[in-house]
Order: C-alpha cells, then structure tokens, then sequence
C-alpha cells in the first residue's frame, strides 16, 4: 500500500498510534526534566488548553472538512461505507501538519516551554481522539461512559449528519447536532460493526 493511502496494513496502522505516544511521552518528559522551575502550574494549564483546543478541532474538522469539503469527504465516506477497515489519515499527512499548523505558531508564539505544552495537549487530545475511534470499531467494553460514546457514534454513521464528536458530545450538545434526544431514548440498539480481536 502506498505511504499515503488512506487505508492501511496493519502494521502502518497501528505504528500512527505509537508515534503519537512517543511524542507525547517525549514532551512530557522535555518539559518535565527541561523546564525552568516554577513553571509547572502554568504549563499543564496550557496543556489542558490544548486539549480543549484539540476537542473543538476535533468537531470542526469531522464536521466541516470530512463530512464538506471534497476530496475528504469522498475519502472519510469510503471508513463510513467499511467501518472495519483500518482506515485514517496517513502519518506522513498529519505530522506535518501538526508541525506547520500547531507546533511552529505556537512555538513562535508562547516561546518553546509554553508552546510546547499548548502542543502537547493538542497532540494528546488527537492520540485520544485516534485511540477511542479506533476502540469504538474493534472493541467490547461495557462502561456507561464507552456505551453512550458507542451509541453516539453508531448513531453518526448510521444517521448522520448528527453527532459529530468521538472523545466527547460537549460540541454536539453546544451546537445542537447530538441528533434527536427523544429517538435516542426509543430506538432499537443499533451496533457498529466490530473486530474481535484475536488471542
């Protein structure tokens, strides 16, 4: 498969989820180690506001880009019609990105501490963003927590457009696109496909 195909092997797949843990175990640990004193506070609260960054991206960009914006929407519909196929943007996409887009701003402008750590919330917020998606296709877990968010995103690919976020419903509920509460409330179960794992 080529470097860029949004489908993957198994092993290109799964490799997109350790370099993003390596990264952000990394920047944890530059900033942990490397930092000047008296920082700690304020970076992890930039941090945070990193992750919330990331959940209002997250949205925009399932929203608007993959479900509106031609050639990501053909593409991102080719994961709806296969919802098994290991199937996302390519590393080799998204690293630059992150790099040219997150990384580089605000480096330049918070200085290399604090936009460091702006990034890292940023990039922990795609890894958890990634992983969960991941788990509510090839996965069984039975917390009230992962039911609603399976339900939710079972809801997304069966009923779309509706339902938009992955890690959280904070965006669907702000922005009225968590679908309709009463249907929710009446309908039959409705199930993504999932891949048992083996061993």
């Amino acid at each position: 498969m080529p470097a860029f195909a949004m489908e993957h092997s198994p092993a290109r797949y799964h490799a997109d989820f350790m370099i993003y843990a390596v990264a952000v175990v990394s920047l944890v640990g530059w900033l942990a180690w490397k930092a000047p004193g008296g920082m700690g506070p304020g970076l992890a609260g930039l941090a945070l506001s990193g992750l919330v960054a990331w959940s209002a991206l997250e949205y925009a960009l399932h929203r608007f880009v993959l479900h509106g914006l031609q050639p990501f929407a053909r593409l991102h519909g080719e994961h709806h019609r296969r919802p098994a196929a290991l199937i996302g943007t390519p590393t080799l996409v998204s690293a630059p990105l992150f790099g040219l887009l997150v990384a580089l701003p605000t480096v330049w402008l918070l200085g290399p501490w604090r936009g460091g750590a702006l990034t890292l919330g940023v990039l922990a917020g795609y890894l958890a963003y990634a992983s969960t998606h991941h788990a509510l296709h090839h996965w069984k877990l039975r917390s009230p927590w992962w039911r609603a968010r399976k339900f939710a995103h079972a809801h997304h690919h069966l009923l779309q457009p509706c339902c938009f976020g992955v890690t959280s419903c904070f965006w669907d509920k702000v922005l009225s696109t968590g679908g309709h509460p009463t249907r929710r409330r009446t309908a039959a179960p409705v199930h993504i496909p999932v891949v048992r794992r083996r061993g």
